[in-house]
Protein backbone atom coordinates (compact mmCIF):
# COMPACT_ATOMS: atom_id res chain seq x y z
CA UNK A 1 0.00 0.00 0.00
CA UNK A 2 1.53 3.25 -1.12
CA UNK A 3 0.08 6.63 -0.22
CA UNK A 4 -0.16 9.26 -2.93
CA UNK A 5 -0.62 12.95 -2.06
CA UNK A 6 -1.15 15.49 -4.84
CA UNK A 7 -0.50 19.20 -4.41
CA UNK A 8 0.10 22.26 -6.62
CA UNK A 9 3.76 21.41 -7.20
CA UNK A 10 3.45 17.69 -7.92
CA UNK A 11 2.77 14.30 -6.37
CA UNK A 12 4.29 12.81 -3.22
CA UNK A 13 4.54 9.05 -2.84
CA UNK A 14 4.96 7.61 0.66
CA UNK A 15 5.66 3.89 0.95
CA UNK A 16 3.92 1.67 3.46
CA UNK A 17 7.26 0.90 5.14
CA UNK A 18 7.77 4.61 5.90
CA UNK A 19 4.29 4.90 7.44
CA UNK A 20 4.83 1.72 9.48
CA UNK A 21 8.06 3.11 10.92
CA UNK A 22 6.48 6.48 11.73
CA UNK A 23 3.73 4.69 13.66
CA UNK A 24 6.18 2.31 15.37
CA UNK A 25 8.52 5.06 16.56
CA UNK A 26 5.60 7.23 17.71
CA UNK A 27 4.13 4.36 19.73
CA UNK A 28 7.38 3.13 21.30
CA UNK A 29 8.15 6.67 22.47
CA UNK A 30 5.04 6.74 24.67
CA UNK A 31 5.39 6.23 28.42
CA UNK A 32 4.39 2.78 29.63
CA UNK A 33 5.00 0.84 26.43
CA UNK A 34 7.81 -1.70 26.71
CA UNK A 35 7.87 -3.20 23.22
CA UNK A 36 5.95 -3.89 20.08
CA UNK A 37 4.80 -7.46 19.63
CA UNK A 38 4.08 -9.71 16.71
CA UNK A 39 1.47 -12.39 17.04
CA UNK A 40 2.17 -15.43 14.93
CA UNK A 41 -1.25 -16.42 13.62
CA UNK A 42 -0.27 -20.08 13.22
CA UNK A 43 0.28 -20.84 16.90
CA UNK A 44 -0.90 -17.69 18.70
CA UNK A 45 2.52 -17.06 20.26
CA UNK A 46 3.46 -13.51 21.05
CA UNK A 47 6.92 -12.42 19.94
CA UNK A 48 8.64 -9.36 21.49
CA UNK A 49 10.24 -7.13 18.90
CA UNK A 50 13.24 -4.86 19.33
CA UNK A 51 13.62 -1.35 17.95
CA UNK A 52 14.80 -2.63 14.57
CA UNK A 53 11.48 -4.49 14.07
CA UNK A 54 9.01 -1.80 15.13
CA UNK A 55 7.02 -2.02 11.93
CA UNK A 56 6.17 -5.69 12.52
CA UNK A 57 3.92 -4.75 15.44
CA UNK A 58 1.89 -2.44 13.18
CA UNK A 59 -0.70 -3.08 10.51
CA UNK A 60 -2.21 -0.43 8.23
CA UNK A 61 -5.43 -0.57 6.22
CA UNK A 62 -6.65 2.04 3.76
CA UNK A 63 -10.35 2.84 4.16
CA UNK A 64 -11.63 5.34 1.61
CA UNK A 65 -9.02 8.15 1.79
CA UNK A 66 -8.11 7.44 5.42
CA UNK A 67 -5.97 4.91 7.29
CA UNK A 68 -6.82 2.49 10.08
CA UNK A 69 -3.86 1.60 12.30
CA UNK A 70 -3.61 -1.65 14.30
CA UNK A 71 -0.92 -1.82 17.00
CA UNK A 72 0.22 -4.86 18.97
CA UNK A 73 2.06 -3.85 22.14
CA UNK A 74 3.56 -4.97 25.46
CA UNK A 75 3.03 -2.61 28.42
CA UNK A 76 4.80 -2.06 31.74
CA UNK A 77 3.27 -3.66 34.84
CA UNK A 78 1.71 -1.21 37.29
CA UNK A 79 0.88 1.44 34.69
CA UNK A 80 -2.73 2.22 33.74
CA UNK A 81 -3.26 0.34 30.48
CA UNK A 82 -6.16 2.64 29.56
CA UNK A 83 -4.00 5.78 29.98
CA UNK A 84 -1.10 4.27 28.04
CA UNK A 85 -3.44 3.36 25.17
CA UNK A 86 -5.05 6.80 25.22
CA UNK A 87 -1.63 8.47 24.94
CA UNK A 88 -0.58 6.10 22.13
CA UNK A 89 -3.74 6.82 20.12
CA UNK A 90 -3.22 10.59 20.38
CA UNK A 91 0.51 10.44 19.62
CA UNK A 92 0.27 8.01 16.70
CA UNK A 93 -2.58 9.94 15.11
CA UNK A 94 -0.77 13.27 15.47
CA UNK A 95 2.62 12.00 14.23
CA UNK A 96 1.26 10.10 11.22
CA UNK A 97 -0.98 12.97 10.12
CA UNK A 98 1.64 15.68 10.63
CA UNK A 99 4.55 13.77 9.07
CA UNK A 100 2.76 12.26 6.07
CA UNK A 101 -0.41 14.30 5.54
CA UNK A 102 -2.51 11.13 5.62
CA UNK A 103 -5.73 11.29 7.66
CA UNK A 104 -6.08 8.63 10.37
CA UNK A 105 -9.58 7.26 10.82
CA UNK A 106 -8.96 4.88 13.70
CA UNK A 107 -6.14 3.56 15.90
CA UNK A 108 -6.80 0.08 17.34
CA UNK A 109 -4.52 -1.26 20.07
CA UNK A 110 -4.12 -4.87 21.11
CA UNK A 111 -2.22 -5.30 24.38
CA UNK A 112 -0.46 -8.64 23.93
CA UNK A 113 1.35 -8.78 27.25
CA UNK A 114 2.62 -7.09 30.40
CA UNK A 115 6.25 -6.99 31.48
CA UNK A 116 6.74 -7.42 35.20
Amino acid sequence: MECKIKNDIGTIYITEEVMLKVVGYAAIGCYGIVAMSSKRAKDGLVEWLGRESLSKGVQLRMVDDMIDVDLFIIVEYGISVAEVCKAIVQTVKYMLESMTGVKVRRVNISVEGIRV
